[in-house]
């Protein structure tokens, strides 16, 4: 069922992007030259504009719940193992000790 999720968000996706590249705010993107600059629009329709803001809202919305509806199907094992909080497999590191001052020479600063 996951699957199924998968692949509807990815096509959801893409149809986004190509939906938002194809338009522009300001009138000068692919939108306006389908059909030859505003006369007539592509297939007849008159406002393609309108369309593609509605097909922006519907297919965000679509994409939202597509990906709140997937992390319901994604199957939940409680018996996942995972070597990063495996308490057998702990590798216990010595805790690394000062060097002694006898070593060091003497303590009083005069190098004596």
């Amino acid at each position: 069922m996951f699957t199924i999720f998968l692949i509807l968000i990815v096509a959801v996706a893409f149809l986004l992007v190509v939906v938002i590249m194809v338009q522009n705010p300001k009138g000068g993107g692919l939108s306006s030259s389908f059909g030859g600059g505003g006369t007539q629009q592509l297939g007849g329709v008159k406002k393609t504009g309108d369309f593609l803001d509605k097909s922006t809202w519907f297919l965000g919305t679509a994409l939202i719940v597509l990906i709140l509806a997937s992390n319901l199907t994604i199957p939940s094992d409680n018996n996942i193992d995972s070597k990063a909080l495996d308490e057998k497999e702990a590798v216990e590191m010595p805790a690394s000790t000062p060097a002694s001052t006898e070593d060091a020479g003497t303590t009083d600063g005069t190098g004596n």
